[in-house]
Formats: C-alpha cells, structure tokens, sequence
C-alpha cells in the first residue's frame, strides 16, 4: 500500500491475485513460522474471549485459529481476493470470524479503545515509506485499549539474502540485484515475473522494527526472530517430517528467538508491544 491510503500498489495486488498465500504456511519453512508465529501471539495476548483485529490477515490463517479458542476476531485486508477467500471459508466454520473486509492499516474503521489485541503480521511488509509505516502503527495504538498488545511482523533485512544462498539464486543475475538492493536500503522490488522472488516490500533490522513500535507509543515486550536460521536448511522439509529432527528445529527457534547477535538470521521479526494505561 502505498500513496493514497485508499489504493494497494498494483504489483502488490497483482502478486496476491497469483501467489497461493492462504496455503504457504502449510508447506516448507512456512510450518515453522506460523507454529513460532502462534506461540509468540500466546504469550502476550490476553485470553479469550477478547476483540482482535487481525489487519493484513489475508485469508485468515491466523484469524480463524484464534478465533477457535473463543477470541472475538474482525479479519481486515487489502486484498479483495484474499478477503474473499476469509468470507467464503467463514461460511462453513463453526467458531465464525465477526467480520472480514478489505480495508487499510493505516486508516481503519474500528474506533479508538476498541480492541485488546491487534496483530499486524503483513502491512509492515508492504509500507515502503517509514512515514506510512508510522501511520499503521499509530491507527494500531489508537484502535487499542488501555494494556492492549499489538503483536506486529516485518522481513528480515537479510530474508532474500539468506534465501538466495540456501535456494541458489544468486546464479541468476537479476536476483543479485534485487538482493543487493535489499542489502542496501531493504527496499524489497521485483521486475521479474517469478513468483518467488516476492513483490514490493520493506526488509526490516531488528533494532529498526522496535524502534517503529517504540516511537508509536507502544512499550515494547520482546522483539524475536520467529523461525531461527533452521528455515534456510536445504533439507528442511525432511527435518520436518521427522518428528525428532522437527523438534530440534523448533527447540533452536526458541533458544535463538531473543539474541541479538542472530535475530536477523530469521526470515521474519516479530515485535510485542503494549499500550500502557495513561499516567
């Protein structure tokens, strides 16, 4: 999203209309996120039932799961496909979403001192001005109560990096371009047409991603790496399906999560922050 707050940059609505995001946590190292992903939401959030907003949720991977567990959860999106998909799969579930609509993080509807906790696991990614960032995470501190959480993700700065040594990329010479640029000033873009070589976005330091939080007003819990470095393992889909080996993924995940020296080894952030009662 950028410019005017009522549009979605083309490219990135264009690879949301053609990427499969609402099944890439099922397969590869996306298991791995969205497991460290849950276990880091649960540790900060207040339990159920509480109100969530899940801005940028897509099609709901993270929604329909908390919304299980008995959370009031309101699904909010950019992308019209992947609203559609949330609405269409919130028709045939028991624990039913409160609502699911396209709508901008950094202009929400919801009123002030509405909800207790507010994911922001997308928008980051896509906000390429820290102005526009600033906004999203402003709208978040509004929208939440007095001792609300914002659990919010960004990309690693060194995500396609890493990438493109585990994957072999840099044989291609417009993929070292793109991760050179990243390395530069972690404006992510992609004049290819492959898919995998993302869209628009912003790559994150981590000491960058807790400042943005701290400078919206919030105070910050933890700032961690969610997948360790075990995401970049060429064999990391055989690790996976062996239950043994899995664990010692996830168990390296956790001991990594919060050092500082290898935070940005993971291919996303995640920052906790709260929104502290007026004194």
């Amino acid at each position: 999203m950028i410019g005017d707050t009522s549009l979605i940059d083309p490219k990135i609505k264009d690879y949301y209309d053609r990427a499969p995001e609402e099944s890439r946590l099922r397969i590869g190292a996306g298991q791995l996120e969205e497991l460290r992903t849950r276990e880091l939401i649960l540790r900060h959030a207040p339990k159920p039932p509480a109100v969530v907003l899940d801005v940028g949720g897509g099609a709901g991977v993270y929604a329909f799961w908390m919304a299980d567990q008995g959370y009031d959860v309101q699904l909010i999106d950019a992308t019209p496909r992947l609203t559609e998909v949330a609405r269409t799969r919130n028709e045939g579930v028991e624990q039913k979403l409160t609502s699911s609509t396209v709508g901008d993080a950094r202009a929400l509807s919801a009123p002030d001192n509405s909800a207790d906790i507010i994911l922001l696991l997308g928008p980051l990614y896509h906000l390429i001005d820290s102005a526009d960032r600033h906004r999203a995470l402003t709208e978040a501190f509004r929208v939440l109560r007095e001792g609300g959480v914002l659990i919010a993700a960004a990309i690693s700065r060194w995500a396609s990096t890493l990438d493109g040594l585990s994957r072999e990329l840099f044989r291609d010479a417009e993929f070292a371009r793109i991760a050179e640029q990243d390395l530069i000033d972690g404006r992510h873009c992609n004049p290819t047409q492959r898919l995998d070589y993302f869209t628009t976005a912003y790559l994150h330091r981590p000491d960058e991603l807790g400042v943005e939080a701290g400078d919206a007003g919030f105070q910050i819990e933890g700032l961690y790496g969610v997948e360790g470095p075990g995401w970049m393992l060429s064999d990391f889909v055989d690790r996976w399906n062996d239950p043994d080996r899995r664990h010692i993924l996830i168990d390296v995940a956790r001991k990594l999560e919060s050092e500082p020296s290898v935070i940005g080894a993971s291919a996303h952030l995640i920052v906790a922050g709260r929104k502290l009662p007026k004194r």
